[in-house]
């Protein structure tokens, strides 16, 4: 048995979760404690992070390779984030930094892709499939032939900013109607404007009760999310798109909604209908370790290979 260990770490707006991997995929570690605020901080924690699961290791096991997945535009040749806004941060050199104090190769993957790729290896399937994270925002990740997919600038999966409306609401990337306006938590809950911790719990809850506001915005939720799994079966072929994010916790409410939308959209079109859009969806469970298990696989690369392109291992 190979006493080699990958770290990864899910570093979020609020919590950076990790998990410690030896060569089978079995977890030997994991942990969660607060993200800090700023570029030191967030080194400080993954610091942490990455002590407190060696801490967990059997005697003899020892850390070959750290992953880091994290929100923002990520230059993953670099291994640096640049505009990180939920953690202050607007530019940061993770890689560097973290290999310097602990001497383990380090690499950084943006957290979306990460989940993506920890999905794929969780699932088992080399099948192309995407991860689409429905959280504040609305963003995903593309694995083909067992690799992330980021086409030619990085931008692959961003179908959180197509436009789907041209007269709808104003998307914070400056362009209106796009499908985040519809089915991102932050959009629906500045639609919504009553407050609350939990505004889209809030808002079926209310639509539930008949609230007619409540339930325009669920139907929102329901055809941005129908049309972003659409647009990644349509331009990548993928045969399967797994549900993420933080809205998954809602996944019992959500799920149903979204393939209903699926089934009434395609009603009108054989070509839709011979794609059976609804039976390609799969809502991940709440918590499940996605992205701290795609980042601990970044590693897994073999020497010579370009850090962009990361095999995955099969693990289960």
């Amino acid at each position: 048995m190979s006493a080699a260990v990958r770290i990864g770490l899910d570093v979020g707006g609020t919590k950076i979760a990790g998990i410690a991997l030896d060569a089978d995929g079995v977890a030997l570690g994991n942990m969660r404690i607060p993200t800090g605020w700023g570029g030191t901080a967030v080194i400080d924690g993954i610091l942490h992070a990455v002590s407190a699961l060696q801490a967990q290791l059997p005697a003899g096991r020892s850390v070959i390779s750290i992953g880091v997945g994290i929100p923002g535009l990520v230059d993953a040749e670099h291994g640096r984030v640049l505009h990180a806004v939920n953690l202050g941060v607007e530019e940061l050199d993770v890689a560097t930094r973290v290999h310097e104090t602990t001497g383990i190769p380090s690499q950084v993957e943006n957290d979306v892709k990460a989940a993506a790729l920890g999905a794929a290896a969780l699932r088992g399937d080399t099948r192309p499939m995407a991860y689409l994270n429905l959280g504040t925002g609305v963003a995903a990740g593309i694995v083909i032939d067992g690799r992330i997919w980021r086409g030619a600038r990085g931008t692959a999966g961003e179908v959180g900013h197509l436009v789907v409306d041209p007269l709808g609401r104003v998307c914070g990337c400056g362009q209106r109607g796009c499908i985040e306006t519809l089915c991102g938590g932050g959009a629906l809950a500045r639609a919504w404007g009553r407050g609350g911790d939990l505004p889209v719990k809030d808002i079926l809850d209310a639509a539930d009760a008949g609230d007619a506001t409540a339930s325009a915005l669920r139907l929102d939720l329901q055809r941005g999310a129908a049309a972003a799994v659409r647009a990644l079966v349509l331009a990548a072929d993928v045969e399967t798109v797994v549900i993420g994010g933080g809205l998954s916790a809602l996944a019992d409410r959500i799920g149903p909604g979204i393939r209903a939308t699926l089934q009434e959209e395609a009603a009108a079109s054989p070509f839709l209908r011979s794609l059976r859009l609804d039976e390609r969806i799969e809502m991940l469970p709440a918590d499940s370790p996605v992205a701290a298990t795609g980042a601990a696989l970044l590693g897994s690369a073999s020497a010579g290979t370009d850090v962009r392109d990361k095999e995955i291992v099969t693990h289960g």
